[in-house]
């Protein structure tokens, strides 16, 4: 027994469990398959657990590992003692913890976020497109948490969230805000609340546009320059676009954005942010969407010659200059209500 009424099993040297763990954490396929994710540490597996993440099986080296956790969900899980030789040999961590958890897959509409996220949340969104790279997505998952984001819209284009890499690099992000993963583009409109501007953040030069992305000649260069005045953008209806759209989309006529620096004022209130990734970038279909809002393109201003920013640093510079914005607009209406203007 582990502790008052916690009962556990010492795994005999040959268990098949652990081996099946390893399989877990790699392969994407498995995990869907399943429906069961791995999650290593005790900060991840009690964040999990508050949250209301389920889990099924927890192997531990010392039962001390489970005192910090919350003891009646433990006692619906399976506990196996392992030697911590073979945890370590199993673990991704560079300094294992002793403690590694098999749990059901959670569903971002089941979780309980923590109540001092929730308080905090503003009514800013994330879409993810084509991020490849775990690290990253993991480190944009952790700024959108500490921005305060609304929820975060991964399309099918990203690296799964549930990947080890992801889960370590987020450092609980998972579990303290709804990320809702493996979407098209079709189904983005109807995760988004309604009358939403949709921003797309860009770190290249918008000067060098022309050279550097497929707009056909002449439609970019300096026009996209912030400041200059645009030729106004076919603006679609609110809800998705239409078939006729996509076609469109298909044959690489990329919709012109207005063009922007992120520290002039974009916030509409609610509005999204796009954040494509360092190979792919942006995927017309961001692009096409974001026109149908009347969203802005945000340009991030680097020194001439330096290579675009990473996706993680542009998601981070973007959203927490949303967060500014928001939160000084929160403040004038605040102030308004307070001291009303005489007619």
């Amino acid at each position: 027994s582990a502790g008052p009424g916690l009962w556990y099993e010492k795994a005999s040297p040959g268990d098949r469990r652990l081996g099946k763990v390893v399989t877990i954490a790699k392969s994407k396929k498995f995990r869907d398959h399943h429906g069961k994710v791995l999650l290593e540490g005790h900060r991840l597996i009690k964040d999990a657990m508050e949250a209301g993440a389920v889990p099924q099986t927890l192997f531990f080296s010392t039962v001390g590992h489970l005192k910090e956790l919350p003891q009646a969900e433990l006692k619906r899980a399976n506990l196996v003692k392992v030697k911590f030789e073979d945890i370590k040999s199993w673990s991704d961590l560079v300094t294992p913890q002793g403690l590694i958890g098999i749990f059901s897959k959670p569903d971002h509409a089941k979780l309980s976020y923590p109540a001092a996220q929730v308080n905090s949340s503003l009514p800013l969104l994330l879409i993810c497109d084509n991020i490849r790279d775990p690290g990253n997505l993991g480190t944009i998952l952790r700024s959108a948490a500490g921005a305060g984001c609304e929820k975060v819209l991964l399309t099918k284009g990203c690296v799964d969230p549930w990947e080890p890499k992801v889960l370590r690099a987020g450092m609980g992000a998972h579990f303290r805000l709804p990320i809702v993963a493996n979407l098209d583009w079709e189904s983005v409109p109807s995760n988004l609340p309604a009358g939403i501007q949709v921003c797309v953040a860009d770190n290249k030069d918008p000067g060098a546009q022309a050279e550097t992305t497929s707009v056909p000649r002449g439609a970019g260069g300096a026009g996209s320059a912030p400041g200059n005045p645009k030729a106004p953008v076919k603006s679609k209806s609110k809800a998705a676009p239409e078939h006729e759209d996509e076609e469109g989309a298909a044959g690489g006529c990329v919709p012109e954005l207005a063009a922007q620096y992120y520290y002039e004022n974009w916030t509409q209130t609610p509005v999204a942010v796009v954040i494509g990734g360092e190979t792919h970038g942006l995927s017309p279909d961001a692009l096409h969407f974001a026109a149908s809002t009347g969203g802005k393109r945000l340009v991030i201003p680097v020194v001439p010659g330096v290579d675009s920013l990473n996706s993680a640093i542009a998601a981070g510079i973007v959203l927490f200059e949303g967060k500014r914005q928001l939160l000084r607009r929160h403040k004038q209406e605040d102030e308004r209500q307070k001291f009303p203007i005489v007619a």
